[in-house]
Order: C-alpha cells, then structure tokens, then sequence
C-alpha cells in the first residue's frame, strides 16, 4: 500500500517536498494556513543563485549588526528592545560570526550548492513555469565601494565554489540594466546564475502536485502527535491521519517542530519588498547592490526590490519606515519612480543560529522537518525535497543531509 504523508506548509520547500514524494509513490496531502506561497516563497528576489549561497554569519555582517543598534537605515536591523528568544539568538548568531565559523559551514553548503539548478531542471520539466538563465549584476558607485564584495568572492573561490565572474566600467554595467543611474560607475557581472517569479513557480508546483493526485487542504495545523499507526495532523476544522509528516513551514517551524525535540534555535529575518512600474528593456535581468544589500528582479511587468533583514517576530506587522529606508537607500541608484510602489510586502525568513537548514528525522516517529533555509530556500528548496523524498521513501541519506540533522 502506497504511504501516505502530510506536508505542512506549502512555500517552496513544502511544494518541492510533495512533488518528489508524489513522484515516488507516496499519496501527499500539503496542508497550508494560507495556501502556496505564502511567506517568504511569495515575496523574494526569486534568485536561483548557487554561486552566492553563503552562510550570513561573518565579521562584516556582525558589524551591519551592532551598526543597527543604532542606525534604523542600517539593512540588517533589530530593534532596540527585542524579546528574550532574538537577544539568544543574536548572542549565538555573534558567537559564529568568524570566519573559521564561515569557512566550516561553506564546506556544507558546497555539496548543495553544486546541485540546485540540476534540482530545478528536474522538476521543471512537470511545470508549466519555468526558470530563466541570466546573469546577476553588482552595482556600485566606485571600485572602493566593490571591495567588499570582492574579498566575499575570493573566500567563496577558496571554498571550491565555482564562481565566474568580471568586474566591467560603468558605461557596460548601465547598458546590461539600464534602470540604473549614472551614480553606477563599476559593475561586476555574476555569470551562470537564474532567476524565476517565486509566486507564479510555487503556483505551477502545487497545480503539479494536484494534477498529480495530491491533495491541498487549506488550514490552520495546531498540533502533531504520535498514534498508534502513523501520525495524526491536528488542524483547526479536524484531523488528518498519515504514515508520515513533514514540517516545511519555514519561520513557523519552531510552533510545531518543538516539541519533537527540535531545538536548534530559529527566527524570522524578515525581508521586505515592493514593485514598481518600468519599462521591459530598462530590466532584462536582475541585479544587485551590494553595498545597500537590495537584490532586484524584473517581475509582473515591473521591478521588484527587496532587501533588509529585520530580526523581529515573524507575525509583526508591516513597519512603513522600514519600507521607507529600503527606498531612501536605493532611490538615487535607480532610474524610477520609486514612491508609486505596488505589492508592499514583509516575510519571515528562517535563520537557524548556526547558518544551516533542518532536514531530516525528528525525535518522533514519522515526524520530519524541511526548512530553516534562511535567504537559500528558493535556490536549495527543490533539492531539499529530492534528498528528504529518497531519505523517507527509499532509505538512501545524502551524505549532504547529515550537517542539517535537526536534533544537533
């Protein structure tokens, strides 16, 4: 008889998960509050960028750090009076930010890393949403203002990571995304990455998994336990009996990943973003500005710009200043009319203390967590759901798997 497993929560992660289990026989139910994407899979950059994928904790992001103690510009940013759960985490968050700390967590990135894209090629070819191969360009004002991001590249050549990239004048780096001003006088072009609109892919993934034969049940999960044959799913209206669960609920999965022993500690960095009207040709592809920390991706017609990372409760509301200082720092980089903005947005990404995601078995029988991904959920969210499907499924564990071991 074929398995029956949940998966709760239906971002990227979620979807991924459903769809590879789906394809190996499983029958899949994906229970969501809201429905596909709607944390932080919505709202993002949609960068598929290997290349990039990092751990954020590092001397220089520790300095953006107590830079933003004082400063409510600053694109790392936690407030003043933060709750007891962020002033642990912050603690631990500055313990690991050294550069050997860097270095170790690198090295289990790598093999992940390696085999993103390979994992969208995959299930692309189910999808009726694609992915588009373009490379992401850096902006600056001056080659001083690259300097940092340059000593970030030669620590991720050093690590094995294959990175291809050229820093050009300003003149090639406004002809190849032309929405930038005349400030931008130095580019530097990030060759082999990708880029997709994160809301209209998790919308084809979950029309795949249904097409498939799974289900999509549209509620609120309260608990899971333990029964005698499987698990039971607890949610608001009733409960969903299953061989298996798997919690991909990205910054939720502390609610209901604690209590199986899942203790590595896990908050939101809340991203914001928000579109606005450009022409076609002034965006062909993304780009980035290293030194404001804004990725922007040409998405529904217009430009999405997104940055910050903003340690507060992932259920917070919307803070307009914080909207406010991603646009003061962008507004004379960029050659568009930045105050008619639609599609306002903030989500919760989950940033574990020590840099790497939780994937694997929990102290419960049957009961598997998927996520703590931080800013890589999009680029890693489909090989995690690969490797989790041929774990539960088949009995095959990726080597890959064993440094996101969720009871470390």
């Amino acid at each position: 008889m074929d398995q029956h497993i949940v998966v709760v929560g239906a971002g990227l992660v979620g979807l991924s998960t459903a769809w590879h289990l789906q394809k190996r026989g499983a029958k899949v139910t994906v229970i969501d509050r809201e429905g596909p994407a709607a944390g932080s899979s919505w709202g993002n950059a949609g960068w598929l960028s290997p290349a990039l994928t990092v751990p954020l904790a590092e001397p220089s992001v520790l300095r953006f750090g107590l830079k933003s103690l004082v400063d409510d510009d600053s694109p790392l940013y936690m407030p003043l009076r933060p709750d007891s759960t962020l002033i642990r985490f912050g603690l631990g968050f500055a313990r690991r930010s050294t550069l050997r700390t860097w270095n170790a967590t690198m090295q289990h990135y790598l093999p992940l890393s390696e085999r993103a894209l390979e994992a969208f090629d995959e299930i692309g070819a189910d999808l009726d949403e694609g992915t588009t191969e373009a490379p992401i360009w850096a902006a600056f004002r001056s080659e001083a203002d690259a300097a940092d991001l340059l000593r970030e590249f030669d620590l991720i050549e050093k690590s094995g990571t294959d990175l291809r990239w050229e820093m050009v004048g300003g003149d090639a780096v406004r002809a190849a995304r032309p929405v930038l001003s005349d400030e931008v006088n130095v580019g530097v072009r990030i060759d082999g990455q990708r880029f997709i609109n994160p809301g209209r892919y998790c919308d084809a993934l979950a029309k795949a998994v249904t097409d498939g034969g799974g289900e999509l049940i549209i509620d609120e999960v309260e608990g899971i336990r333990k029964v005698a044959k499987g698990v039971s799913v607890a949610c608001s209206s009733a409960s969903v009996h299953a061989d298996h669960v798997v919690i991909a609920t990205g910054a939720w999965l502390p609610r209901l990943a604690r209590e199986h022993k899942v203790r590595v500690p896990l908050v939101a960095g809340r991203g914001y973003s928000f579109r606005v009207d450009v022409d076609a040709e002034q965006v062909p592809g993304p780009f980035y500005l290293p030194g404001q920390r804004v990725a922007c991706t040409p998405l529904d017609g217009g430009l999405r710009v997104a940055g910050t990372m903003e340690f507060r409760p992932v259920d917070a509301p919307l803070d307009e200043a914080r909207v406010d200082a991603l646009v003061r720092s962008v507004e004379s980089l960029i050659d568009a009319d930045l105050s008619v903005r639609h599609d306002t947005w903030v989500g919760g990404r989950p940033v574990t203390v020590d840099g790497l995601p939780l994937v694997g078995p929990t102290r419960t029988a049957g009961v598997w967590v998927a996520g703590g991904h931080g800013m890589w959920g999009v680029t890693l969210g489909p090989l995690t759901g690969r490797l989790i499907a041929e774990w539960m499924l088949e009995g095959r564990v990726d080597p890959a798997l064993r440094p996101l071991d969720p009871l470390r």
